[in-house]
């Protein structure tokens, strides 16, 4: 991807504009985003907090490709994403994008380092790069001695690390991180969510973090509230 769309700056690596998004059913609708605006600086380490319900996990799933908008428009890194077909988002999540979920969604039969290692072989990395891509990410996650334990043989704290790792095997320019520490105690999460910042930082990765953690959400550098559908830049 290139920088090189109309109207956005190369200092912006997410814009959105006036999004909209309505869940209908047969009997009713609800509009969950309602005109928003954001912006998201190249290196940014971006945290959207919102109570439940407030659609900021909508708005993470839509700039990463998994939703689509009812209104308005997402570009980045200067594409416009909410004008994308499947197959050039496929290609977008894959080459583009780091993705970190609530759940790990590892593969259950596969090693850590597996489940690492195949995002990146599946995207053309030859074998031996690939594999020794993801036994460095892995150690870097402090997980060095636990490369070829299955999902079931690791900790909830351990299994969300091999996630942190696999988002980052394809070198991706942005991550998105959907309540990353929301399955685990006190402790991992605080852990968890000090990885990823410090990851992102090691790896010069523009983050975008969806938390309820307002303790987590303090270590953002840009933080947004989502309240009525919009965008407030404060966290209270």
């Amino acid at each position: 991807m290139t920088n090189n769309a109309e109207g956005v700056p190369g200092s912006l690596i997410v814009r959105v504009e006036k999004l909209e998004k309505t869940y209908r059913t047969e009997s009713e609708s609800l509009t969950i985003l309602k005109g928003l605006d954001m912006s998201v600086p190249r290196g940014a380490k971006c945290v959207i907090v919102g109570r439940s319900g407030s659609g900021k996990s909508t708005l993470l799933n839509i700039i990463g490709g998994l939703d689509s908008a009812t209104a308005g428009k997402v570009f980045v890194d200067g594409q416009e994403i909410s004008a994308m077909g499947e197959q050039e988002l496929t290609v977008y999540r894959r080459r583009f994008l780091g993705l970190v979920f609530q759940f790990h969604y590892l593969l259950k039969d596969f090693s850590a380092l597996e489940n690492v290692f195949l995002p990146a072989y599946m995207a053309g990395v030859p074998r031996r790069q690939a594999m020794d891509k993801a036994a460095a990410l892995l150690s870097d996650v402090g997980l060095s001695d636990r490369m070829s334990h299955f999902p079931a043989q690791l900790s909830g704290g351990e299994r969300q690390r091999v996630a942190v790792a696999r988002s980052l095997v394809n070198d991706p320019e942005l991550v998105l991180a959907d309540e990353p520490t929301g399955n685990l105690d006190p402790t991992n999460a605080q852990l968890i969510g000090d990885l990823l910042f410090s990851m992102a930082d090691r790896y010069h990765k523009t983050l975008i973090l969806v938390t309820h953690d307002m303790n987590l959400a303090a270590k953002g550098s840009l933080r947004y509230f989502v309240r009525d559908g919009a965008l407030s830049e404060e966290c209270r």
